[in-house]
């Protein structure tokens, strides 16, 4: 039974929930704790590793990209307590975004003469930009704006400089109790990604992804190298409790965080 969503976005990254309106999700679906994981970011509402808010325990979480040159993951931070390093990265890693955002805004608007409504500031996405497309005069709705003008490798498609995996790790595992690779088997490469996992704390095991797969390749890394097996939905809408851990996985997070 799963008690904690550990993998959720909010409306300081790329997700439709605010801080405020976390709790009542997460009660319809029935979990008692969840994890904020906005991209590259720390949430400026909360400033400790766990809170409790209307009943429900917020995990200060963060998930950040990440590159070891061959293949970029993404990373899991869960109880971050803030740092000079962090927060220098990750002004960084909103630098990046930023510029990359206006350059695809330039390329769509150039592309197909249409007037983006869309603010790129700190904490802006693709997803921002799709929804702006599909707000526009485009022949595009979301989906396929995601899927055909401003994905990897489409028309519009800027690609987003992320920090090597050794700094993100380092910085991360310094300023939270925990750190662990997002879904493994969503990567061009799962196994190069999963061999990343020995220089981690946990990995991703459950997750909603698109299609079955076959979780024994992320099974064996979590034996191999004693990790903490973390869940999470990854969601971007309201929709929560569609993947996470049982009480007993959560009480070990828990635990790391408060270490």
């Amino acid at each position: 039974m799963v008690v904690a969503d550990l993998h959720v976005h909010t409306t300081n990254s790329d997700g439709s929930l605010t801080l405020a309106t976390v709790p009542e999700a997460a009660e319809r679906a029935g979990v008692e704790a969840v994890a904020i994981t906005d991209h590259g970011r720390v949430h400026p509402e909360l400033d400790r590793p766990l809170t409790r808010r209307d009943g429900i325990e917020i995990v200060h979480g963060i998930e950040l990209g990440v590159t070891t040159g061959a293949i970029r993951v993404d990373l899991l931070g869960y109880g971050v307590r803030r740092s000079e390093r962090l927060l220098e990265l990750l002004e960084t890693v909103q630098a990046g975004r930023v510029e990359r955002a206006r350059e695809i805004v330039a390329r769509v608007e150039n592309e197909l003469g249409v007037d983006l409504d869309v603010d790129v500031e700190p904490g802006v996405h693709r997803t921002h930009i799709a929804r702006a497309i599909d707000r526009s005069d485009a022949p595009y709705d979301y989906r396929r704006a995601r899927d055909e003008l401003i994905g990897d490798g489409c028309p519009c498609h800027v690609p987003r400089p992320v920090p090597g995996f050794d700094r993100g790790r380092r910085v991360l595992s310094a300023a939270c109790g925990l750190v662990g690779l997002a879904h493994p088997l969503r990567y061009a490469d799962p196994e190069r990604a999963l061999a990343l996992t020995a220089d981690l704390d946990a990995v991703e095991l459950d997750y909603p992804y698109e299609s079955a797969v076959d979780l024994a390749p992320v099974v064996a890394a979590i034996d191999a190298h004693d990790l903490v097996p973390t869940g999470g939905s990854d969601a971007h809408d309201d929709r929560l409790g569609r993947a996470g851990v049982d009480r007993a996985t959560y009480d070990r997070v828990r635990s790391k965080i408060l270490d």
